[in-house]
């Protein structure tokens, strides 16, 4: 209840023909928004491939798995790339915010021909560990050994922790533009797909708030009157737990 009588209070309160033709002013506004983000989706259908050349094997379930088996016989790919550092022994309380919203998904990604897989670096008996404290039956595997993290741009070598060597921008950068960084290890998401031949391409990745319409709880919240009523925390997400400690 922590803040809804301030809420009330600012709020004003107005009959239903006032309401309505507020709503209404708002589903305008909503749907120019809809056509841009379909236009937007489209773009990004659109955008160039690169091929895939090096080979990355992971750790995962059934032991080494090449990126091309993590696409289970389906011809599209999506990653998220999961912070779980190498030497932590928990992941990410947000990555796993996000994770919690797959498994619902998989069915639903399978009928449309996709796979998706969480990989980070952490050792496959700790990933292991964390999914099943809660719950989690989607794929995770371990890149541990792998350059498949630092080639798509989600961790930073021990030698030089502040930064992510973008190899095409000839720059140190994290979403495609120069950063400091304070972690080993952020998140992101990337989209590869397989032709009929098996060569693997990249289509897509995305990080920081390209990430945030894939969090169906944040999109739920947006709808509230309080929404993620986040103001005054210390950071982004600071009230998010593991959701076996709420």
């Amino acid at each position: 209840m922590d803040g809804i009588a301030e809420t009330v209070a600012a709020h004003r309160v107005v009959g239903r023909d006032e309401w309505l033709k507020a709503r209404k002013a708002l589903l305008a506004a909503e749907k120019e928004f809809t056509q841009l983000r379909d236009e937007l989706s489209r773009k990004r259908r659109e955008l160039p491939w690169e091929r895939v050349a090096k080979r990355y094997v992971f750790e995962g379930p059934a032991g080494r798995e090449t990126l091309e088996a993590l696409f289970e016989g389906r011809s599209q790919l999506i990653v998220y790339h999961f912070m779980f550092g190498p030497d932590w022994e928990v992941g990410c309380k947000s990555c796993s915010f996000w994770a919690d919203h797959f498994d619902g998904m998989l069915p639903h990604l399978a009928a449309r021909d996709t796979s998706l897989v969480a990989i980070s670096q952490g050792p496959l008996e700790k990933l292991r560990a964390q999914a099943e404290r809660l719950g989690w039956r989607f794929k995770w595997v371990s890149s541990q050994g792998s350059d498949f993290n630092f080639d798509y741009g989600v961790s930073f070598h021990a030698e030089d922790p502040a930064h992510s060597k973008d190899p095409a921008a000839g720059e140190d950068s994290y979403n495609y533009a120069p950063r400091t960084i304070a972690s080993s290890e952020l998140p992101g998401i990337s989209v590869f797909v397989k032709d009929a031949g098996g060569a693997v391409f990249h289509s897509y990745s995305c990080y920081a708030r390209g990430l945030d319409m894939m969090n169906g709880t944040y999109q739920y919240l947006d709808l509230t009157p309080k929404g993620r009523d986040e103001a005054g925390q210390p950071y982004t997400m600071a009230w998010v737990k593991l959701h076996d400690q709420y």
